[in-house]
């Protein structure tokens, strides 16, 4: 079995730092983003997220595989498009697209909002989740209560999502996105009074700003200052009226758990791990649901 690049294999100076890869006396801490090889500043070529080696930006990785058994990859193994925030414009798209909704249809938000179990004006059984309406848990992610809710929201996703779609490809990246909301979706309805309605796309968001902890770390960038966006948005969080913070919080904890697998499964197993990892969030979502609804019912 050969050993993968950059393993303790390495070399190493005094502080334990692995010398360049084609520079062995030049301790670095960076490493090739796409074959995790440590280089030094001279052999750095700057990539959308990161750096790579001169060999990766070539094409080849140095192992003397064919070109086409290396083709460009993000960080966490997805593949490099050509817009690298194509998602992130289209879920923007769908958000504002249900805002219309909302604006101009009747009985728009009672039909999709984020509700447990609720008597709901204009229909003659409860409504919610627990009416088997499972569907609300996702359709909540792209509703908003009004314009600065939604303007706050999406240019919060557009900044912080833009980089994430470009690190991780598109489908990790919705992966990411989706389960972090149904996370956000399903405490909220576990915690939440049944009859409280919730929408918006902050839990998703919020998973996002943990998988920017996680990426931030991975790459050695400085944490504090995405430590401190996420503390600030803690703050607001519990501080403000009028929001749920169950969604918030499960969205944060399903972004932290999921970015780490996507940004540090071993390249062996990367697509099992990482989607495997989404399964097993989604798997207590819909335990969690099942619980809270024999609650209700």
């Amino acid at each position: 079995m050969e050993q993968a690049p950059g393993s303790p294999q390495d070399p190493q100076d005094a502080q334990g730092l692995p010398g360049c890869y084609r520079h062995p006396d030049r301790p670095s801490g960076i490493r090739c983003t796409r074959c995790e090889r440590p280089i030094c500043p001279d052999c750095m070529v700057s990539a959308s997220v990161g750096f790579q080696c001169p060999e990766c930006v070539r094409g080849g990785s140095g192992t003397g595989h064919a070109p086409t058994a290396n083709q460009p990859r993000t960080l966490a193994g997805g593949t490099i498009a050509a817009d690298p925030r194509l998602v992130t414009k289209v879920l923007i798209g769908l958000c504002v697209l249900a805002f219309v909704g909302q604006q101009t249809l009747d009985l728009f938000d009672s039909r999709f909002e984020m509700i447990g179990r609720a008597m709901v004006p204009g229909f003659y059984t409860p409504q919610g989740v627990a009416e088997g309406q499972w569907y609300r848990l996702v359709t909540s992610m792209f509703m908003h209560t009004g314009i600065a809710h939604i303007v706050l929201n999406m240019l919060t996703l557009w900044w912080i999502g833009g980089p994430l779609e470009a690190a991780l490809g598109r489908a990790r990246y919705l992966a990411l996105y989706l389960v972090s909301g149904l996370a956000g979706s399903a405490l909220c309805y576990l915690l939440a009074a049944p009859n409280q309605a919730s929408v918006g796309a902050s839990g998703a968001i919020y998973g996002l700003f943990g998988a920017t902890v996680v990426l931030t770390r991975r790459l050695n960038y400085d944490l504090r200052p995405v430590i401190a966006l996420v503390v600030i948005n803690l703050v607001i969080t519990f501080t403000w009226g009028a929001i749920a913070w169950q969604a918030h919080i499960g969205g944060l904890v399903a972004g932290l758990a999921v970015g780490y697998a996507m940004v540090h499964a071993p390249r062996e197993h990367r697509s099992l791990i990482q989607y495997g990892t989404c399964a097993v969030v989604v798997l207590a979502v819909i335990v969690t649901v099942i619980a809270r609804t024999a609650q209700l019912t």
